[in-house]
């Protein structure tokens, strides 16, 4: 009897309860690449520690039940081989040097036309790009297509042709409760232009077809990712994009990531405008600010913030007590869901508890925060849901029908909750922002922050580089001069200050990243000049690519591997693309809600000084307009 993997089905389902309370949405795009049937290597991303195989295993297409490898010693023990196995877990022998003793578990679930999932780089991390592929994938599928020629009686018919299917997981907020996962599989890569090479009995052939595969899954995975050559750029477009979009739900998913490339690809491009530096400064700036605060963009673009609320403006009593009635009626309105939601809210108290302590113990580990939060919460869930249940059973007398009762109203519970939690969050969320800002815009200004003390929290926070990358490996890209930001030191922890020391400074920096951004296409709409692309993207919009820019470099294997060529898309079609999808480049220029509130402690709207010297800054001045004579 065929094994039916039990345990494998229990753990899918209890990683998709997991994975399905901490995330709104798995979004799937390409599931029409995976084969419904035979041998098949799925080589995924791995960013987010175990909720990757979590996420992979729950939403892959079809059902199929995915294999993974583990160390062989795991497996000495009857009791671990049986719950390996049951598992879906295939021995790997990693201290042999005979790739077919290696490989040896991996072959037999091919030839039963079963798919194993990688992650070909090697250990989950946090950085910018696509930093390393490792050849473990490649070696798997060529070695299991020359052993399925030279061994066909042991193969299953259908199993003799192995494919590969690249799987990029993408979060766009990794670390954040109820924000999305988008997971692309790429068109499938067959081993037949590989299979000639590799069995050449020529010296170095074989190597150099794995090396070839490698370098084809790494541009598979890198077209379906967000790649930026430093955190200086990422963290712009990032910022860029939370200026053009309001929100999440208000970039389509299935173009997410093209939208994040096309906006690292701009500021990558080095001296895009004369002022360029200035304006990745303010978005940095902003970008920081809201690390800082734990606010984001769309919470604050989301609160009532009129004039009549400026405390130094005169405003009649009652224009100034309607603006605060808007404010009490939001209050009132989350507070009116409260009892609708209140029991589902106290049964996952504890877990939301836990969960944050959880993520605090690895604050430095981006990658491991997320899991922390669902492992955590998990865990307390475990007990707090059979205690729920015994509680209504009790008061049920213990009886059968009880316990049926019991059991049905803890599941409506979960589900209820599940069904209510994003709206609930998200309301609770701009009401708790919204009193903060008030309370900041109210307080004296002499509680703001000084300039001196704001400066350290202009950077943004660099996560702490990962020991286990080999960065020798990582495919140049086109980057800006670095900055600040990249020269700062990653292990250097900062105090979070009292928001309300910062809140004028963050509706400040609002004002000034929107106004830089809008600068910035409007020089990039008039001038029409070329910005830099990623290949995939400059081919696909009608762009241009440098072929003769890539350049070979020498591996350690000494295998030559051509670093991804140059290329370019035109301004103006770039920011056709972005208005096509939503993007409110003409909304930059309209007066922000509330930028009264950033306002210096002089009066003065403008603040460059507030955030260093900016003396530096290039002013743009349109063709056929003369500066005004200082």
């Amino acid at each position: 009897m065929p094994d039916v993997y039990l345990l494998h089905r229990l753990i899918r389902r209890l990683a998709g309860w997991a994975v399905v309370s901490f995330f709104t949405e798995i979004h799937v795009i390409g599931s029409e690449n995976v084969p419904q049937t035979g041998p098949l290597i799925v080589a995924a991303t791995h960013h987010n520690m175990m909720l990757d195989p979590a996420i992979l295993s729950f939403a892959f297409p079809y059902q199929r039940i995915l294999h993974y490898w583990a160390k062989a010693s795991l497996f000495a023990t009857p009791v671990g081989n049986f719950v390996l196995t049951s598992s879906g877990v295939i021995p790997v022998d990693r201290k042999s040097n005979d790739r077919q003793k290696l490989f040896h578990g991996t072959f037999n679930a091919f030839a039963r036309g079963s798919p194993v999932a990688l992650f070909p780089e090697g250990t989950s991390y946090t950085e910018t790009r696509i930093m390393q592929v490792k050849d473990g994938a490649a070696w798997a599928a060529l070695e299991y297509s020359k052993w399925a020629r030279e061994h066909p009686e042991l193969v299953k018919p259908g199993a003799e042709d192995i494919k590969i299917v690249t799987a990029a997981i993408v979060y766009t907020n990794k670390t954040k409760y109820r924000s999305h996962v988008i997971m692309e599989f790429g068109p499938s890569i067959t081993m037949e232009p590989y299979m000639k090479q590799f069995l050449s009995p020529e010296e170095g052939a074989p190597r150099a077809a794995v090396k070839r595969l490698t370098a084809d899954i790494e541009q598979h995975l890198i077209e379906t990712t967000i790649n930026a050559p430093d955190w200086d750029t990422l963290y712009s477009a990032r910022m860029a994009r939370e200026l053009l979009w309001d929100g999440e739900k208000s970039i389509n998913l299935d173009e997410f990531v093209i939208i994040s490339q096309t906006l690292v690809d701009l500021f990558s491009t080095p001296d895009l405008v004369p002022n360029f530096t200035s304006v990745k400064r303010h978005l940095l700036t902003y970008y920081s600010l809201l690390q800082s605060t734990h606010l984001t963009n769309s919470e604050l673009s989301s609160l009532p913030l009129p004039q009549t609320l400026d405390p130094n403006r005169p405003t009649p009593l009652p224009s100034r007590l309607l603006t605060l009635t808007l404010l009490v009626r939001d209050t009132l309105a989350v507070l009116v869901r409260l009892p609708f939601f209140l029991i589902p809210l106290l049964l996952h108290a504890p877990a939301y508890a836990l969960g944050r302590f959880g993520a605090r113990l690895v604050e430095d580990e981006e990658e491991t925060q997320a899991q922390n939060k669902t492992v955590f919460g998990l865990l307390v869930l475990f007990m707090t849901y059979p205690a729920a249940f015994f509680f209504f059973w009790a008061f049920l007398w213990y009886t059968p029908v009880g316990a049926l009762v019991s059991a049905g109203l803890v599941s409506l519970c979960a589900l209820y909750h599940n069904k209510l939690v994003n709206d609930n969050y998200e309301h609770a969320k701009r009401l708790v922002a919204a009193w903060r800002v008030l309370v900041g815009v109210w307080a004296p200004k002499k509680w703001d922050m000084s300039l001196n003390a704001l400066a350290q929290y202009t950077i943004p926070s660099i996560p702490p580089e990962n020991p286990w990358i080999d960065r020798s490996k990582a495919k140049s890209r086109p980057s800006t001069p670095s900055s600040p930001t990249s020269e700062r030191s990653s292990s250097h922890k900062r105090r979070r200050p009292p928001s309300r020391r910062l809140i004028r400074h963050v509706l400040r920096a609002r004002v000034e990243a929107a106004k830089a951004l809008s600068s910035l296409f409007e020089q990039l709409d008039h001038e029409g000049r070329r910005v830099c692309a990623s290949t995939h993207l400059a081919r696909t919009y009608g762009g241009w690519v440098d072929e003769q820019r890539a350049q070979v470099s020498d591996t350690a294997d000494g295998i030559t591997a051509p670093d991804e060529p140059a290329g370019w898309r035109s301004a103006r079609e770039v920011i056709a693309f972005l208005r096509k999808r939503g993007a409110r480049i003409a909304a930059l220029d309209d007066s922000v809600e509330g930028d009264w509130a950033a306002l210096s402690s002089e009066g003065e709207g403008d603040s460059d000084a507030a955030f260093g010297d900016r003396d530096d800054d290039v002013i743009w001045v349109p063709s056929g307009h003369a500066p005004d004579d200082r």
